[in-house]
């Protein structure tokens, strides 16, 4: 069985093909109906996350595999698959391995290190587990994948700058509003990056702040720890005109922000107003930004200023990686031939035992201790004459053809093809 990753990011893709490709949660258990029933397609893990969305599977053949993976995104999320000709982009076999353990480690991400992508992979495994589309071998390869990225935050600084997308946000709207200092915010959500937005804007001076979302109960909290008025998404157009910034970084899965309500806020008032949207998918319409008046960023327009880790850290990062395909390319060579590499022990200890049964006469006069030094010296002889073999027959465990002979040599069924 082979493994290959097929899928778009922030890299290539717009934000706007980013939103529509996203797997809402409550359609991953469609999709991953839909993706297992492909035949030539035995598993897999969708990982859909702001900045990417990607399916990691293992499959029959690559073509056929790669052709299955790119009508299942157009299929699943209904967007025509000419539109994916250019964004989406597929690995295979260590590429894809590669490819899987860099995103873990934070060394993929539009801000190098940062720290939820880690969290997105292991829930990304769970779901698939969940959803009965997780095989033996993918498991492993997500396992270590999380492993890589484990030891990449525990082992370099990458993971050191979990802000920067906010931090870039805030440098941007500086220049744009002449001064933080004194300027009413707005933030819009409530959850991890949200307060990180209170903390980043705040710690640069700005006035009053007030914190809205869904859930009232959730800004409240948020706005009790850092000082701020909350409110609920209902009170959105008042606070909108009240604010010198606003912050959008939600989990909805549409559109908060609309162009209406931002040109109401805006209605009689010559001051500027800058809008940061942080989320994926956005949560500010587009058009907003045509509005006199208004700057409106957001994550497409972050990707050229956000400074992730240096070169230095990112290197060790992949040196990390590069250390831990090795070893997942020799775990699957050993398991790949553990049932021929037993079969030959197995064998080599039933003729040895055969040849002991039929000279049992012959050491009836032996003593318990005399029996049992004879069955150490036999087993250690196998032992020592399979040693050597067993070791260069793993080595051959990369080439089809040279396994295959080996196992006809012997009368075994040859593994399934690397």
């Amino acid at each position: 069985m082979h493994v290959l990753s097929t899928g778009v990011s922030y890299r290539r893709a717009p934000v706007e093909l980013l939103e529509r490709l996203a797997f809402p949660g409550d359609e991953l258990g469609k999709a991953y109906h839909h993706l297992t029933s492909i035949e030539g397609v035995r598993g897999g893990v969708i990982l859909s996350t702001c900045n990417r969305v990607e399916v990691v599977a293992e499959v029959d053949s690559y073509h056929e595999g790669a052709q299955a993976l790119r009508g299942f995104l157009a299929d699943a999320r209904e967007v025509p698959a000419e539109e994916l000709s250019e964004p989406l982009a597929s690995r295979y076999e260590e590429d894809a391995v590669r490819h899987l353990f860099g995103v873990a480690s934070g060394i993929d991400s539009m801000v190098i290190g940062e720290p939820q992508i880690l969290a997105q992979v292991r829930s990304a495994y769970r779901r698939s587990d969940e959803e009965g589309a997780l095989t033996p071998l993918l498991s492993a390869l997500v396992r270590r994948a999380v492993r890589t990225g484990r030891r990449a935050r525990a082992e370099t600084a990458i993971g050191a700058n979990p802000a920067a997308m906010v931090e870039a946000g805030a440098d941007l709207a500086a220049k744009a509003l002449g001064t933080l200092e004194g300027r009413s915010l707005l933030v819009v959500g409530a959850g991890t990056m949200a307060e990180l937005a209170v903390k980043s804007f705040g710690s640069r001076g700005v006035g009053e702040v007030v914190v809205l979302n869904r859930s009232p109960s959730r800004a409240e909290r948020l706005a009790v720890r850092h000082g701020a008025a909350a409110g609920s998404l209902t009170d959105l157009g008042h606070a909108l005109a009240g604010a010198d910034l606003a912050v959008t970084v939600t989990g909805a899965t549409g559109l908060v922000v609309e162009p209406d309500i931002v040109r109401d806020a805006m209605r009689g008032r010559e001051a500027p107003l800058f809008v940061l949207d942080l989320a994926v998918p956005r949560d500010v319409h587009p058009g907003a930004a045509a509005i006199d008046g208004v700057t409106l960023v957001d994550i497409d327009d972050l990707r050229a200023v956000v400074n992730g880790a240096n070169d230095d850290e990112v290197a060790r990062v992949a040196a990390i990686v590069d250390e831990e395909v090795a070893r997942f390319a020799q775990w699957r060579r050993a398991a790949r031939l553990a049932p021929l590499i037993q079969g030959l022990y197995d064998r080599a200890d039933r003729i040895r035992r055969a040849e002991l049964d039929r000279v049992q006469a012959r050491l009836a006069s032996l003593s318990d201790d005399e029996r049992a030094a004879v069955e150490a010296a036999t087993e250690a002889i196998v032992k020592k004459l399979m040693h050597g073999p067993v070791i260069r027959a793993k080595a051959l465990a990369e080439d089809d053809a040279e396994v295959r002979l080996l196992a006809r040599l012997f009368g075994f069924d040859p593994p399934e093809s690397a």
